[in-house]
């Protein structure tokens, strides 16, 4: 885990706490190595080879690995078409390189969350580029000015370097209650979330924390989704909270 000085991240634009060594950052290193490997050709061997080249092209779910080791996305666009639980996972043994203005395009209800770049050693994001996925490398990332990135940047050894004011690591968006109708026999929730993405409802009498249940899980494929949980028993009072899995 790169030190804080190394980022290159004014501290005004983190969203979050930084653990710049300690035992949680040395479990989320533990976590990536763990990740890394899980992706690897030796863990999914037999990945399909769509070239090195990976602009231009329609890709439906699978295990893709690139031929000469390295993958990029310089000449036309690159789009991933399939369903909100399809998943893709891309190796390369060196580096991943996405041109200026590029961009990761999804379609079919593709989901981030389920995008995966495993690279062997750097990964480069051009200025003003777009993408889609966990990237996870081994040495460094490096986003720069006015790229986006709606997924997660680790680096296993090196640094996550972001330049620029206008690019960002965005928070997965919250799920927000619009109303709670309550009446003697049940509870009309309605929440505004993300289509297409993996949300739960939980509920507690007491605001305890061990007293949280969960009532409902789906994946809306709209933005507002309605659940009606129905009364029993004699509790008198019920607060409720929504969330969503990171990534999703």
């Amino acid at each position: 885990m790169s030190p804080v000085g190394s980022q290159g991240i004014p501290p005004g634009q983190i969203n979050g706490t930084i653990y710049n060594g300690g035992p949680i950052a040395a479990q989320a290193e533990l976590d990536l190595n763990s990740a890394i490997i899980a992706a690897s050709p030796a863990q999914l061997p037999g990945g399909i080879n769509a070239g090195a080249e990976l602009g231009g092209q329609t890709l439906a779910a699978g295990v893709y690995v690139s031929p000469s080791g390295a993958y990029a996305i310089t000449s036309v666009d690159l789009t991933l078409n399939g369903g909100p639980n399809d998943v893709w996972v891309f190796q390369m043994a060196s580096t991943l390189t996405v041109g200026v203005g590029r961009q990761v395009i999804l379609t079919g209800g593709a989901q981030a969350a389920n995008i995966f770049w495993q690279v062997g050693s750097s990964a480069t994001l051009g200025t003003s580029s777009v993408f889609e996925g966990t990237i996870m490398a081994y040495s460094s990332i490096t986003m720069n000015a006015s790229s986006t990135l709606d997924g997660r940047a680790l680096a296993q050894v090196g640094a996550v370097t972001f330049n620029g004011h206008s690019g960002s690591l965005p928070m997965p968006e919250v799920p927000k209650f619009t109303s709670i109708i309550w009446s003697a026999t049940n509870s009309v929730i309605t929440l505004n979330t993300k289509p297409n993405g993996l949300v739960t409802i939980q509920m507690s009498s007491s605001l305890s924390q061990p007293d949280w249940t969960p009532i409902a899980t789906n994946t809306p494929v709209t933005s507002s989704w309605t659940f009606t949980n129905d009364h029993t028993g004699s509790v008198t009072q019920r607060f409720y909270r929504a969330f969503r899995p990171i990534g999703n």
